[in-house]
């Protein structure tokens, strides 16, 4: 501490001059502060900044940029944006990602029962064919078109699918309660294991879907059996069979799979 700040009555002149000049220097800083502070201001105003951008990842399930949806199908902007970006591309059948991401719009459709997004992935001219147990009869199973599927929640038309495993029964029902039991019994989204071009679990019924639908590729969505206890017999699968047509993947078939006596 200086002599005239210790002793101000011995110093007077000095300790006003002090005074006079913090008071000064004060004044001359408030003005670049404030300065500094209002172009901030202007800046994060006309510029303003995503800080979380960067640092989040991106959520999963994104369509990538080599993924062109049938049209009609419903897509984020996101994913509007690079599939039109993408118009002209040329469907290559041996990479799995569009194949893998037809079957996963196909397969959230099924859980949402969006049934006007899901007729937009029905192949136009073949339909769907679907089968009860893994056995695909292309002769016997039921196959509907992209519009009976675009108006299948509200069809109360009582078909018959097929034949009861074990019992011979015919299988008689609605659309509706046909798919709650023989097509989405269990939320395949979160199915455990997933094969692409192959059979996951397989029981003592044929599974013929490669014959039965030559050209096409398939994936599987499968919950093998979960307890030990039941030996096996509580497996299933969610079988989505598509075809190639110009620059998309077309659902024409869905597989159900289960334990059979």
């Amino acid at each position: 501490m200086a002599l005239y700040e210790r002793y101000p009555a011995k110093f007077p002149l000095l300790c006003s001059c002090s005074w006079e000049v913090a008071d000064c220097l004060k004044r001359f800083l408030y003005f670049p502060c404030v300065l500094c502070l209002v172009i901030g201001l202007l800046v994060g105003v006309l510029l303003p900044v995503d800080f979380q951008e960067d640092s989040q990842p991106a959520p999963p399930g994104n369509v990538p940029d080599t993924f062109i949806p049938p049209p009609g199908a419903s897509l984020s902007q996101s994913s509007a944006s690079s599939g039109a970006a993408s118009s002209e591309a040329v469907l290559d059948q041996a990479d799995n990602f569009p194949l893998l991401n037809a079957a996963c719009a196909v397969n959230r459709c099924l859980q949402r029962q969006s049934w006007s997004t899901l007729a937009a992935y029905v192949h136009p001219e073949r339909g769907v064919t679907f089968t009860p147990y893994s056995t695909v009869k292309l002769d016997a199973d039921l196959n509907f078109t992209p519009d009976q599927i675009k108006n299948l929640g509200q069809d109360q038309n009582v078909y018959t699918w097929g034949f009861e495993d074990g019992r011979g029964g015919p299988i008689k029902m609605t659309a509706a309660q046909y798919v709650q039991r023989y097509v989405y019994d269990k939320d395949y989204t979160q199915a455990p294991e997933i094969g692409v071009d192959s059979i996951i679990t397989a029981g003592n019924a044929l599974e013929n879907l490669t014959e039965a639908y030559p050209d096409c590729r398939f994936v599987d969505f499968s919950f093998p059996s979960a307890d030990p206890v039941n030996d096996g017999m509580d497996w299933s699968s969610l079988k989505l069979v598509f075809e190639a047509k110009g620059e998309h993947w077309y659902l024409v078939g869905i597989v159900h799979g289960e334990w059979t006596i």
